[in-house]
C-alpha cells in the first residue's frame, strides 16, 4: 500500500514530462508506475521520426492549418491552435533546456529541420532516426536525479480506484463519481497493492497490440483506456485508428516501422513490378500524402493485384553514405533481415499505429471524473481528429504533460481537493470469484483471436 501527492500510470514522454514539471515544486510528490521493467520501455522510444519544432519561414497559423487538414474535418480547432502555439517554445524549454536533448544540427551548429508528409514546411527535429529513444533518454535521466520522484518498474495498474464503485461506505452511491488511485500488479510479488493518491494521471499509451500487425511494442494493449471506461470516463474518437503506410514486410520478422522522413527525404512507393503509383491517389502531395491516403494507396493496390507488399525506394533517391548516417537504427533493422537499403527497395505494408481516439480530455488534460488527468496517447484531445499529422504525437504529449502539471500544481495551491479516503475505506483487491488459474496458453489464443478479428474487420 502506498500514498502520494501525484500518481503517474506510464513512463512515456507525457507521464514524465508531467512528472518533471510537478517536481519542481520540492514538496510535490509524485509516484510514476510502469508495467515495463525499463522505465525507458514505452511507444515513445519507438518514435522514429522526430518532434515538431518551430521551421524556417514557419509559423503557428502554418502548423494549425496543416494539422486541420490532416485531420479531415475532425479537429478540435481550440486544441490544435493550442498545440500550435505553445508546443515548440515547450520543446525549447522543456526538452532541450531542461531534459538535456541533443537533436541533430547541420554544418553551421544550427538545428536542422526534416519534412514529413502533410507539412507545408520543414518543421521536423529529430535524433537520427531515434528521436524518442533520446527523449526519454533525457527525461528519465533528469526525473531519476529528483528525490521527490519515485519510478516503480514491473507495476502493471489493473483498475483505477473509483468511489462509489470500490468504497466500502455504502453512502458515497450519492456522490458523483471520484478516482482516488489504482489497483496495480506487482510483477516481482505476485501481488495487488493498493495505491491512493490525491491526483492521478493515466499516460498509458495506445493499444496497437490489439491489432495483427502493428508498429506498437508489446505492452500498447489499450490498459489504460480500458481501465478508464471501466470507470464511467467518457471515450471518443475510438474509431479513429491511424495506420502507418510503411511497416517492414519480411516473412518471419516482427513489424518495425520504416519512419514517414524517409518519404520525407525523397523515397517512393513502387509496385513490385517497379511502377510509382502514389500520383494515382494524390497528384499534388504524392508519396507525402497524409497517413490515411497513403495507407489507403498502398492497401488498394495490395487488394486488386494481389500483392504481398508494396515497396519503398529510398536507394535510388540517396547516397549510401547519407541513407547510414540519417537512418541508422532503420538501415541496421533492415539489414539484420537481409534487406539492404543503401541497394534496394524495402518490402513494405499499412499497420495499426496511432490511437487517435481516447479518453476525451480539456485543455487541462481533465478527464470528466473527478481527481482523474490524462495525456498523450490514451486521451483525445481533439488535436488529431480522424487522423494524426506526422510528428505531432510527440509534442502532443508534451503539451499536455505541462498542462496537466500546471492544472494539477493549481488545485494544490488553491486548495480545491476531495479528502483522501483512509485505508479502511478502500476494500484490498477481491479475487474470491476465481476458481481456476488462467492457462497463459488460452489467454495467448483469446488474443490472437482478437488481433485478427480487429485486422480483418476494425480498420
Amino acid at each position: 500500500m502506498l500514498k502520494t501527492d501525484v500518481l503517474i500510470i506510464g513512463s512515456g514522454i507525457a507521464g514524465a514530462v508531467t512528472a518533471l514539471q510537478l517536481a519542481r515544486n520540492p514538496q510535490r510528490q509524485i509516484v510514476m508506475l510502469t508495467r515495463a521493467t525499463d522505465p525507458h520501455e514505452s511507444n515513445t522510444s519507438y518514435a522514429q521520426g522526430g518532434i515538431i519544432g518551430r521551421g524556417p519561414n514557419d509559423d503557428a497559423t502554418l502548423l494549425f492549418n496543416d494539422i486541420l487538414s490532416a485531420g479531415a474535418g475532425a479537429s478540435e480547432p481550440r486544441a490544435a491552435r493550442l498545440l500550435s502555439e505553445e508546443g515548440p517554445a515547450l520543446l525549447s524549454q522543456i526538452l532541450i533546456e531542461r531534459a538535456g536533448v541533443q537533436f541533430d544540427l547541420d554544418e553551421k551548429g544550427e538545428l536542422t529541420y526534416g519534412k514529413e508528409a502533410a507539412h507545408s514546411r520543414r518543421r521536423i527535429l529529430h535524433v537520427g532516426d531515434g528521436t524518442g529513444k533520446a527523449i526519454i533518454r533525457g527525461l528519465m535521466a533528469s526525473l531519476q536525479q529528483l528525490p521527490n520522484v519515485t519510478i516503480l518498474p514491473e507495476t502493471t495498474a489493473v483498475d483505477l480506484l473509483t468511489f462509489p464503485h470500490h468504497s466500502l461506505n455504502p453512502l458515497e452511491t450519492y456522490e458523483p463519481v471520484a478516482c482516488h488511485g489504482v489497483y496495480a500488479f506487482d510483477q516481482r510479488e505476485q501481488t495487488i497493492h493498493r495505491y491512493l493518491a490525491q491526483f492521478i494521471v493515466l499516460a498509458t499509451g495506445g493499444l496497437g497490440q490489439i491489432y495483427q500487425n502493428t508498429t506498437n511494442p508489446v505492452g500498447a494493449r489499450g490498459d489504460g483506456l480500458a481501465m478508464a471506461h471501466r470507470a464511467g470516463a467518457r471515450i471518443a474518437n475510438a474509431e479513429y485508428v491511424q495506420f502507418h503506410p510503411t511497416s517492414l514486410a519480411v516473412p518471419g520478422a516482427r513489424g518495425f516501422l520504416i519512419s514517414e522522413a524517409v518519404r520525407g527525404e525523397g523515397a517512393v512507393l513502387l509496385t513490385p513490378e517497379g511502377r510509382a503509383f502514389m500520383a494515382d491517389y494524390d497528384s499534388v502531395w504524392k508519396d507525402l500524402a497524409a497517413r490515411d491516403v497513403v495507407a489507403r494507396a498502398i492497401h488498394h493496390q495490395m487488394e486488386i493485384h494481389g500483392y504481398p507488399y508494396v515497396l519503398l525506394d529510398l536507394a535510388s533517391k540517396m547516397e549510401a553514405a547519407a541513407i547510414r548516417e540519417r537512418f541508422p537504427n532503420i538501415y541496421a533493422k533492415c539489414l539484420q533481415v537481409g534487406v539492404d537499403i543503401t541497394a534496394e527497395p524495402i518490402p513494405v505494408v499499412p499497420a495499426a499505429h496511432y490511437f487517435c481516439g481516447g479518453i476525451l480530455v480539456d485543455l487541462w488534460g481533465r478527464s470528466n471524473i473527478a481527481n482523474l488527468y490524462a495525456a498523450g496517447e490514451v486521451t483525445c484531445t481533439g488535436v488529431h481528429g480522424a487522423n494524426r499529422l506526422a510528428s505531432t504525437s510527440l509534442l502532443e504529449g508534451l503539451v499536455w504533460g505541462q498542462r496537466v502539471a500546471e492544472n494539477v500544481e493549481a488545485a494544490f495551491k488553491l486548495g480545491n481537493l476531495l479528502p483522501t479516503p483512509g485505508w479502511d475505506e478502500v476494500p484490498p483487491w477481491d479475487e474470491s470469484d476465481l476458481t481456476t488459474e488462467s492457462d497463459p496458453a488460452l489467454i495467448q489464443g483469446d488474443m490472437q483471436t482478437i488481433q485478427n478479428i480487429m485486422w480483418h474487420y476494425v480498420g
